[in-house]
């Protein structure tokens, strides 16, 4: 697959180095997901680093640090902090922020549509025996 890359040449999705192929790993990731959404739910408004721990339930306050710190430094995340003390620190999604929620919000409705038909396909998967050897003797 090949994507277009800022300089008008084409990038190459297969090649280690593609700038695509980096950023489908940062924003693939199902934090990044969860939090695309918590913040789209709320945009254009903000919220706190608390308050986003709380509407992202199993997520460590590492994992958010860092997450928030990758969408931030891609430009999808805005951060204000406060001057006060302890410091508060909000976050919003950017337009382009907003404009990835659409595709990830397209990908968690397959998820949610086709996850019984991979739940049962993992089941069965899991409960078939391996075929046995055919050895054949001259």
């Amino acid at each position: 697959m090949v994507t277009p890359r800022a300089d008008g040449r084409r990038g190459n999705l297969f090649d280690p180095d593609c700038p695509t192929r980096r950023l489908l790993d940062r924003v693939g990731g199902k934090w990044t997901a969860m939090i695309v959404k918590v913040l789209a739910e709320v945009a254009p408004a903000e919220l706190g680093f608390a308050e986003l721990r709380r509407r992202v339930p199993g997520i460590s306050q590492k994992m958010l640090s860092q997450t928030l710190r990758s969408l931030t430094a891609d430009g999808l995340v805005d951060r204000r902090v406060e001057p006060c003390v302890p410091p508060r620190v909000h976050y919003r999604l950017t337009a382009l922020g907003r404009s990835l929620d659409e595709p990830l919000a397209a990908l968690r409705e397959w998820a949610e549509r086709h996850m019984p038909d991979i739940d049962d396909f993992a089941r069965r998967s899991a409960g078939a025996t391996p075929q046995a050897q055919v050895t054949t003797s001259s």
